[in-house]
């Protein structure tokens, strides 16, 4: 090659090569919520899979927790103090979202609908940004309860909730609700039930067929007593539900958020 040509083809990859860098600088997804996004027994493991080793995902969901609960035991705080440690990415986005434990009759838990939950999630968002982090709002994921071959629609008003608050404030949203119902509906009672942790118990085998979803009862073979160890419910997720939902979720966000797609697997 002659010289001229071989130094302007180096002065091209000197062009190319940084805005290749720049689409693959590490960034950081952060996710806030209750158990159905733990690691544990949600679809973190299976969401934070998704992504290249240029993603760091730190999942800081904790079972039980409400947009209350999560601020009121300082848990808010020592997420928003890594959030401003950010110095190592060039973006962190905030995956958050609360609503299964927010109606519970559980005092420390329950949130009023109408005032005190969207105030929450308002303020989740304040503080994210304010910490120089992108908040990206999700709708909580479907139970998959059925009646009569139909999914029930539970927790309806706190995805609502969700989605003003964040239009309201020109966030992100990712009305994860909607699209898990959707899935959770076309798939079917039976399909729905693997998505849980194992065993399933044989009263919800027996019941599949009926299109409606019945309380599992356990029991221990040897003594024939209730047993609260076993992981079935209409609620959490095994392995399974893990990778399907985490797929899902990211691909959801993806669908609204094409920048991130280079940073998947």
């Amino acid at each position: 090659m002659p010289i001229r040509h071989a130094f302007l083809a180096i002065l091209a990859l000197a062009f190319v090569a940084p805005a290749h860098a720049e689409a693959f600088k590490p960034i950081r997804v952060m996710m806030i919520g209750d158990s159905t996004m733990t690691n544990k027994s949600g679809y973190g493991e299976g969401f934070c899979a998704q992504f290249k080793p240029e993603v760091t995902c730190v999942n800081l969901a904790r079972g039980g927790r409400s947009s209350k609960s999560y601020r009121v035991e300082g848990l808010w705080d020592t997420a928003v103090a890594q959030m401003r440690d950010n110095t190592a990415y060039s973006k962190t986005y905030v995956w958050i979202g609360f609503g299964h434990n927010d109606g519970s009759s559980k005092p420390e838990r329950h949130t009023d609908i109408k005032a005190e939950f969207p105030l929450n999630m308002r303020r989740f968002g304040d503080d994210i940004t304010a910490a120089g982090a992108v908040p990206v709002y999700v709708t909580p994921l479907t139970q998959r309860w059925f009646k009569d071959g139909k999914l029930r629609a539970d927790l309806l008003p706190w995805s609502t909730a969700i989605k003003v608050v964040a239009r309201d404030r020109g966030y992100q949203v990712v009305d994860f609700y909607a699209v898990s119902q959707k899935a959770v509906q076309e798939m079917g009672l039976p399909a729905a039930n693997r998505l849980a942790g194992d065993p399933i118990p044989q009263n919800i085998l027996d019941s599949e067929n009926s299109g409606t979803s019945v309380p599992a009862v356990f029991s221990d073979a040897s003594q024939g007593t209730k047993s609260d160890k076993q992981a079935f419910d209409y609620t959490h997720l095994g392995a399974a539900g893990s990778a399907y939902f985490g797929k899902l979720a990211v691909e959801s966000w993806v669908a609204q958020s094409p920048e991130i797609r280079p940073y998947l697997k």
